[in-house]
């Protein structure tokens, strides 16, 4: 049924966005520096084959990708892989879609708070790392609640900053790299590497560099012309992210090629920075990282915030909570805030975990809107014909089996906390539906 008029505009969000400002507001979420973020993590773990693992990433989130552009034509509306899977594969369905993808977005922004938080104290000591924490979560969910428009501006402008950086840092590790032995670059891919499964594993972690694609779908509805304009960025947002992270991989390990002498490999983008352009450098990446991390967060919270927005107005979370939108600001203000307090998990999560956390919901989300692409458009729609075949089936089946490959190639830490959160979202489901007898309630709306 759909609501009355006035119904429809209480629980409305603001259509503001066009197509450069979704492109701007997805490399924003995925900040460009991210591939800093587990650089040292995965270039260790692949020994020194990080840019292998990115070329499997970059493929497998090409094709779901398309997908998610193809669900987002179909459902220009907030929610993303829940929304999604909720219309396609029934109400019980989506709503497990969404509690897993909640795990990959209730992390991002507290990865990110986290990250701010270990390079503000690498660079002022005397300021522990948990206060640098709480201040940028204020501040962030702050700009959230004054709305969508004031976090697309902020944004377009940190990215700025992050790309003056990639063009000074792209220049000095060039002449820096100039007098070291120049590698082949069918070693750098290949060589004498871990093996495929081990690149594999780091592609694994790698995901969560990608997570900008998928979060320019929950903007649906704050976008004009959302059939038109969402498809188009999220193909350009996984595209051009994904050929920024290899080069700036390639460079990194041009400057720095023993990934043996990190001095951490969390900060291991600091010895990189150092051995580019010295004491220099290694400022202004500080700076630049920080201003990418703040652009991240502010998109990132802002997603999450949709998607139990989302979840709320349709009765699966409790409506009264992360049903409200502001009267003066029309954003899910509630839904923001607790996206903020969550954050503050920060305090004591690990980087290495967090970032696998974060894959989990990530690869389990993408392989429903995978399914979901297969069941409306070849099965429901029976577009089956030519081409149809490649677009409907064939391709969607491909972004699934790459998912999946990556997904079982996380740790054996992160699976078991993952699935953990996949059963306690069973259990709620459970208790909510009276043991499965009953649909999770929805709200349907007039679509624009």
């Amino acid at each position: 049924m759909i609501p009355t008029t006035s119904k429809a505009q209480e629980i409305s969000l603001s259509r503001v966005l066009r197509l450069p400002s979704a492109v701007l507001f997805g490399l924003a979420y995925m900040i460009p520096l991210t591939v800093f973020t587990t650089f040292g993590i995965v270039n260790q773990l692949t020994e020194g084959h990080i840019i292998s693992s990115y070329i499997v990433t970059l493929v497998a989130m090409l094709f779901t990708a398309a997908s998610y552009a193809k669900m987002a034509r179909a459902f220009p509306v907030a929610g993303s892989a829940y929304t999604y899977t909720r219309k396609t594969l029934g109400g019980h369905v989506g709503f497990m879609s969404g509690w897993t993808l909640l795990l990959d977005y209730l992390m991002m922004p507290m990865i990110t708070y986290l990250v701010i938080g270990i390079y503000m104290e690498a660079s002022f000591p005397a300021i522990p790392q948990a206060v640098w924490i709480v201040l940028s979560m204020v501040v962030v969910t702050g700009l959230n609640i004054l709305g969508i428009k004031l976090i697309s501006k902020t944004s377009s402008i940190l990215l700025a900053v992050q790309a003056v950086f990639l063009i000074v840092f792209a220049v000095m590790a060039l002449r820096a790299a100039s007098g070291n032995p120049m590698p082949s670059i069918v070693d750098m891919l290949i060589g004498q590497g871990p093996g495929v499964a081990v690149i594999f594993s780091g592609a694994a972690i790698l995901c969560l560099s990608f997570l900008g694609f998928d979060a320019v779908s929950a903007l649906a509805e704050e976008t004009v012309d959302a059939r038109r304009i969402v498809p188009k960025a999220i193909i350009l947002v996984t595209l051009i992210g994904g050929l920024l992270f290899i080069v700036i991989s390639l460079l990194a390990n041009l400057v720095f090629p023993d990934w043996t002498a990190y001095s951490s490999v969390d900060t291991a983008a600091l010895d990189v920075t150092r051995a580019a352009g010295g004491p220099f450098l290694e400022a202004f990446f500080t700076a630049a990282y920080i201003a990418g991390c703040f652009g991240a967060v502010l998109a990132s919270q802002t997603t999450v915030s949709r998607i139990l927005f989302s979840m709320g107005r349709d009765g699966v979370l409790p409506r009264r909570v992360f049903g409200y939108v502001h009267p003066k600001f029309r954003t899910p203000a509630y839904a923001i805030v607790i996206v903020g307090a969550i954050g503050l998990i920060a305090l004591v999560m690990d980087l290495t975990l967090a970032s696998s956390l974060i894959s989990f919901g990530a690869l389990a989300a993408f392989s429903m809107v995978n399914l979901s692409v297969i069941k409306h458009y070849f099965i429901k729609n029976g577009q089956r014909r030519g081409m149809d075949l490649l677009r409907y089936l064939v391709a969607p089946l491909l972004g699934l089996a790459l998912c999946v490959w990556l997904w079982t190639s996380l740790s054996a830490v992160a699976f078991a906390v993952g699935i953990g959160w996949m059963l306690a979202g069973l259990a709620y489901l459970a208790t909510m539906t009276r043991g499965f007898r009953q649909s999770p309630p929805e709200l349907d709306l007039a679509d624009d």
